[in-house]
């Protein structure tokens, strides 16, 4: 075997390797998350949720999978209420609003349902969501979203606000249940009429900025630490 077949195999093993655990890791770490605060009998006054842009008037999996996460965990009693949060980002639709048609649609009470529409970023999801949790008066929150977005914001989220942000990542085969759900809405009150793309508004290097959220004033706060609710 030659030296250069024998590093491509190596490399290839590795490759491999790296994925079996992340897909494996994404798949625990929902769950016992998830089972931490079932068995401590925890509850949250609202769940964030994150969006996802809407594009050819259809959701797709990820916004699906949000969503229908967002309900369930309605439905069960673990959230008491449900902020959606995204601006108009890449599509002339605010994701935030969105989310919200199809949570109605699915059972959520519109009550129940909160909207951020600017954020722009991941990182934005959090704060101008946390920050309309606080003017709502909610003690207790969590997020909602997918496991690869949960991990991306572990860090973030313990260390930028004072009041604990739960993770709860939506369990992928738990979501299989609810596959056969398909609800439909009438997307034209979610319009923007006034859109332009981030892409064309912010370059690469912005927008990675902003995903690492570098334009939330967190120099206004003690210790760059936002308030507890």
């Amino acid at each position: 075997m030659s030296y250069i077949l024998k590093w491509v195999l190596m490399i290839g093993f590795i490759i491999s390797a790296l994925f079996e655990f992340g897909c494996v890791f994404y798949k625990k770490r929902p769950r016992r998350l998830l089972k931490e605060v079932v068995e401590n009998g925890q509850t949250f006054d609202a769940v964030i949720v994150p969006g996802a842009p809407f594009k050819n008037n259809t959701w797709d999996s990820v916004m699906k999978g949000r969503v229908i996460w967002s309900y369930v965990l309605y439905k069960n009693g673990i959230v008491r209420n449900v902020i959606y949060s995204g601006g108009a980002v890449y599509s002339p639709y605010y994701e935030a609003k969105i989310m919200g048609l199809y949570a109605m649609q699915l059972g959520i009470p519109a009550e129940h349902i909160f909207y951020d529409t600017m954020a722009e970023h991941s990182t934005e999801n959090i704060y101008y969501s946390y920050g309309l949790a606080r003017n709502a008066g909610f003690k207790s929150i969590a997020l909602a979203t997918d496991p690869f977005q949960s991990s991306m914001l572990k860090a973030f989220t313990k260390k930028r606000f004072a009041t604990p942000v739960v993770h709860l990542p939506f369990v992928i085969d738990s979501l299989r249940q609810y596959n056969y759900l398909s609800p439909e809405i009438n997307p034209a009150p979610a319009f923007q009429k006034h859109f332009k793309s981030i892409t064309e508004r912010q370059g690469f290097w912005e927008r990675l900025r902003g995903t690492r959220g570098k334009y939330i004033p967190f120099d206004k706060y003690p210790d760059g630490i936002v308030p507890a609710l």
